[in-house]
């Protein structure tokens, strides 16, 4: 892991960001799941905790911050239950968070942008987060949005392709 971070310190001249008329492409590990989800495989050889640490330093290359963060299976425990790793990173860009909730209030109910790391009964780690191409699809973006729309979508999917493969 930490190989492959410093190779990507190095090549830091590699823009990560894409334009926002192009796709980036989610990891191989990745797929359509239930409920308008992403689900995402961390690949084997990459802890949950790799795969939540290349999460953070490619938001943080991307300029996407991390804002909150919710431990529930923490949470769950302290209560008295049982229950696998479950977290929740919230990421986000605020001024185009405020671009559009100000086109339209209904954005708030998808801030910030969240990525939920969950193990399954077997231990292996998944990362999860919202289908962007159906909610942008729906969204009917006036144009000077739908770069932003992208751009966000963009870097969500690049953050969460990261953390399954132990990227930067």
């Amino acid at each position: 892991m930490k190989k492959v971070i410093l190779t990507g310190l190095l090549v830091l001249g590699f823009n990560l960001n894409v334009q926002a008329e192009e796709m980036f492409e989610l990891s191989d590990s990745c797929s359509n799941d239930v409920m308008n989800m992403i689900k995402c495989k961390v690949i084997e050889d990459v802890s949950a905790d790799d795969a939540i640490e290349s999460m953070k330093l490619r938001a943080n290359f991307l300029n996407f911050k991390l804002v909150g963060y919710m431990p529930l299976s923490e949470q769950v425990k302290a209560n008295g239950g049982e229950s696998n790793r479950m977290e929740i990173f919230q990421f986000c860009d605020a001024n185009i968070a405020a671009q559009m909730v100000k086109h339209s209030m209904a954005f708030a109910g998808y801030l910030p942008c969240r990525i939920s790391v969950v193990e399954d009964d077997a231990g292996q780690a998944w990362l999860i987060t919202l289908n962007m191409d159906n909610t942008m699809g729906d969204a009917s973006l006036p144009k000077e949005l739908q770069g932003l729309g992208m751009k966000v979508r963009n870097n969500i999917y690049s953050i969460i392709s990261a953390g399954a493969e132990g990227d930067l």
